[in-house]
């Protein structure tokens, strides 16, 4: 039996937990306020770890992981890009971009199959696919990086322009398409900074709107939409983007 540690036991950390349990694993809970270099002494070498907080903590929990698990990586935050990692040391984490959404006292929805890249990209399939989550394996490099980012499109057009729009994703596109565009040609300008290169944006539009079409009645935006909003910015501020529909929507 194979270990999996999961590092943070929230809504997404207890989805995957659970497959990963169905699946077979032995899974090493880590919370909020767990020493890790305790737990890694007593797990030294699991199959992955996955860290599974938010984005807001992810560059501290990736800072203090012990050694020994650092090449044992697997990432499943939204806004994720490989400096992410990079910044870190971490050459090949195993990464998912979930597709699926869980809110408390309600299950797993999923939109479309959560694309999975890296060492351990068959395992957390497999334990997705347990619980009925679909999934698919996908390649690292140029095949991760458009998953990524086409994840980002959608997740920060939709909150974004949701301050502005309120309703779904579906009436965002129907009754305020150009709109919808608009922030998305800034969130991609934020992309292609982070990531160091130019983007196929209307491969990234078609993307969106796939997910789009897999559930026209997800709301756009929620609780984190202002946060993102405030990151994107800084991201924007710091290489010197104009985005002037985000800015508007700041100032608002």
């Amino acid at each position: 039996m194979s270990e999996v540690v999961v590092v943070g036991l929230g809504q997404l950390g207890r989805v995957f937990a659970g497959g990963l349990l169905r699946g077979g694993h032995a899974v090493v809970p880590v919370n909020r306020g767990d020493g890790m270099e305790g737990i890694a002494a007593r797990h030294p070498a699991p199959a992955l770890v996955l860290v599974a907080v938010g984005e807001a903590n992810l560059r501290d929990v990736l800072a203090a992981l012990p050694g020994t698990w650092q090449s044992r990586v697997g990432l499943i935050q939204n806004e994720l890009l490989p400096r992410d990692w990079q910044t870190h040391g971490m050459a090949d984490p195993t990464v998912v971009s979930v597709w699926f959404e869980k809110k408390k006292g309600i299950d797993a929805k999923p939109l479309i199959a959560s694309p999975i890249a890296g060492p351990q990209a068959a395992l957390l399939a497999t334990a997705l696919q347990g619980i009925d989550l679909p999934a698919r394996v996908v390649a690292p490099g140029d095949e991760l990086l458009y998953e990524l980012v086409r994840k980002n499109v959608y997740i920060l057009t939709t909150n974004l322009a949701g301050l502005a729009t309120g309703g779904t994703v579906g009436e965002l596109w129907d009754k305020h398409e150009d709109f919808a565009r608009e922030v998305a040609r800034d969130v991609m300008d934020v992309q292609d900074a982070l990531t160091g290169r130019a983007h196929d944006r209307e491969r990234l539009i078609a993307g969106m709107l796939e997910a789009f079409a897999a559930d026209p009645q997800h709301l756009c935006t929620g609780r984190s939409a202002p946060a993102r909003l405030a990151r994107a910015l800084r991201h924007a501020d710091a290489a010197g983007l104009a985005v002037p529909t985000l800015r508007a929507l700041a100032a608002r």
